[in-house]
């Protein structure tokens, strides 16, 4: 891999560094990191185009195993961590007025949220213990750890068919679908793992089940930060609290609108009742954007995620017959954010799709 794309991914910690710079220039600069998101990574994607670049399997074999690809993961594990912590001292000390207080919200929801999960997501796959564990302590910061259990356990399962509260449904708008997938998700993972106590002889109610703690765990970590930030204050920073779980809210509302664009409308077929055809390049939207890929970890290769999940990010696949975005995640995020306009974009593509498959079935 060139030296040229093993530096992109560094580019992630823009983000967080626009979004801190913005705070301490002050006022309109705290939408800095926000406007660097929605308005400059798509016109840089529409100038800078598609990455073509396909590894072979015998190189890619090698490139998986380059440590450099986990450290960035792993530092990135820590320095959500610092952020988060960061955060909540600043709010705690500073006054801003509500429309900067906006501003700064969701620039930092983009970092916590935006890269944050999408690192998580990427941990949270690999069969090593440590990194898994890092998967979880991210997911903590954003009050969304059964995500580590409903994603592996049931949306890679169940993707693309109605069983799965992941999948956007044709004609389904965004806002629909937060409301089924947040809490259907949520619900999902404790059926999973009610599942996963029951085929080991362990009670629903015990220390080894994990949704418990998943529950939790955000809790005791918001009480630690409120305590933490009350004592170096020398009163109740009842801001903090606050703060956390708006910007937790706004974070897995990104993620969830990454689901939505990623899975709209795709449906496996269903080869008899309950039972359907394997997952394969077919089955999710995919985005070649060079630029928007490097900050996203590659996860706009989705197909080639979905169809081996257990691939590194840096070794993702682009497959051309896969169904294809017209471009990158921040402006599809902007598109299905306002239904008609995402409706009369993606709905044409989807009829292609939904021909090419019948076309092959046939």
């Amino acid at each position: 891999m060139s030296f040229i794309k093993k530096a992109g991914f560094l580019t992630a910690f823009i983000i967080p560094l626009l979004a801190i710079l913005g705070f301490y220039l002050g006022g309109y600069w705290n939408f800095m990191a926000s406007v660097f998101v929605f308005v400059f990574i798509p016109l840089a994607d529409w100038i800078i185009g598609k990455d073509p670049e396909n590894m072979t399997d015998e190189k890619a074999i090698l490139v998986s195993e380059q440590f450099y690809y986990r450290l960035i993961t792993y530092i990135w594990t820590f320095f959500q961590l610092g952020f988060l912590m960061w955060g909540a001292f600043v709010i705690a000390e500073s006054a801003m007025e509500p429309i900067f207080l906006i501003g700064f919200i969701l620039s930092f929801s983009l970092v916590t949220g935006g890269i944050g999960i999408t690192v998580a997501h990427e941990l949270g796959h690999k069969k090593s213990k440590l990194e898994r564990v890092y998967s979880r302590i991210i997911l903590m910061t954003v009050c969304y750890m059964h995500f580590y259990i409903e994603h592996n356990r049931g949306h890679h399962v169940y993707v693309a068919t109605p069983r799965d509260p992941a999948t956007s449904r044709k004609g389904e708008n965004f806002y629909a679908f937060w409301l089924r997938s947040v809490i259907g998700s949520y619900f999902s993972a404790w059926k999973l793992e009610r599942s996963r106590l029951e085929r080991k002889g362990i009670k629903f109610w015990s220390f080894y089940n994990e949704m418990i703690w998943y529950t939790l765990l955000p809790i005791f970590f918001a009480l630690a930060l409120t305590t933490g930030a009350s004592i170096y204050f020398d009163r109740l920073v009842w801001e903090v609290p606050l703060f956390f779980f708006i910007q937790s809210v706004l974070a897995f509302t990104l993620l969830e609108i990454v689901n939505y664009v990623e899975h709209y409308g795709i449906v496996r077929k269903e080869n008899s009742p309950g039972v359907y055809e394997r997952v394969n390049p077919m089955h999710s939207w995919n985005s070649n954007h060079r630029l928007s890929n490097f900050f996203l970890f590659q996860l706009q290769r989705h197909s080639d995620h979905h169809a081996n999940a257990i691939k590194r990010y840096q070794v993702l696949k682009h497959y051309e017959e896969s169904p294809q975005l017209p471009s990158g995640y921040p402006a599809m995020i902007l598109l299905a954010a306002i239904p008609p306009l995402w409706f009369k974009w993606i709905n044409p593509k989807l009829k292609t799709w939904e021909e090419t498959v019948y076309n092959r079935a046939n």
